[in-house]
């Protein structure tokens, strides 16, 4: 009797699962399992080796590179004879857990108890901020921020927080990122216009300009201290001198 497979952890379901030649109609296709697809996104898209893949995905490396071998095969033969490519099924397990296209996600927890109420998932009644996050204080340049402090809200006060890391993955990886993991409001200091936009497309509530202390931050914004400027923007944003500080008022915004 043959061994059954062990289940493959995947971080995220495909957003896209049919992909189809766009210059004819083809009634061949070609089934991409899920588990293929992420070995796939965390190799060739993630960059990660296949020792990286395989912690990530909680199977052998042996197994991860017969898994991405079938994988490029299937792509292949979908390119070459213009196959259409379904993304469906396969041996699989959504991590728990907060989004966030990485599967080590949350580095700095503030104890067990707080880390397994803030990966359930977020109440209606529950405000999420984000925080761009640097050694404690607000991270002055968006489009560069390698970690978010997240806390959850609920009767005005903090009732927890977590620190998960986004390897400054760009402003539109971010605000995608933000937005699955639920948040309504996001604290920075300099953000520029198509980070802007893309958290806007997000109805996330930007709150730039800020700098200082991120914990000060957030309770000056639960306690209304903390003004909301939609027209916030760095004016020099991808011409930062060594004097210049994106955010120039210490828990405020800036609309200049």
């Amino acid at each position: 009797m043959a061994r059954p497979s062990r289940c493959r952890k995947i971080c995220m379901e495909p957003r896209h699962r049919l992909f189809v030649p766009g210059e004819t109609i083809t009634q061949d296709k070609i089934i991409l399992t899920v588990d293929e697809f992420e070995a796939i996104r965390l190799i060739d898209y993630e960059k990660k080796t296949h020792e990286q893949c395989a912690k990530q995905m909680e199977i052998s490396r042996t197994t991860v590179t017969e898994i991405y071998e079938k994988a490029r095969n299937k792509i292949a033969d979908s390119i070459v004879n213009g196959k259409a490519l379904h993304i469906s099924g396969g041996n699989y397990k959504i991590c728990d857990g907060l989004y966030c296209r990485r599967c080590n996600k949350n580095i700095e927890k503030n104890d067990a108890k707080a880390s397994k109420n803030f990966e359930k998932r977020k109440e209606i009644k529950i405000m999420r901020i984000a925080v761009a996050y640097e050694n404690g204080n607000v991270f002055q340049h968006f489009g560069h921020t390698e970690k978010f402090k997240i806390y959850d809200i609920e009767n005005d006060k903090i009732i927890n927080s977590c620190i998960i890391d986004s390897n400054g993955s760009g402003h539109g990886a971010l605000a995608d990122m933000l937005s699955e993991a639920k948040v309504n409001a996001l604290i920075c200091g300099g953000i520029g216009a198509g980070a802007k936009n893309a958290l806007e497309m997000e109805e996330i509530k930007i709150f730039g300009g800020v700098s200082g202390s991120a914990d000060e931050a957030v309770n000056a914004l639960i306690a209304g201290a903390l003004e909301y400027n939609p027209n916030v923007s760095c004016g020099r944003h991808g011409h930062h001198g060594e004097n210049h500080n994106c955010g120039e008022n210490k828990h405020g915004c800036s609309g200049r």
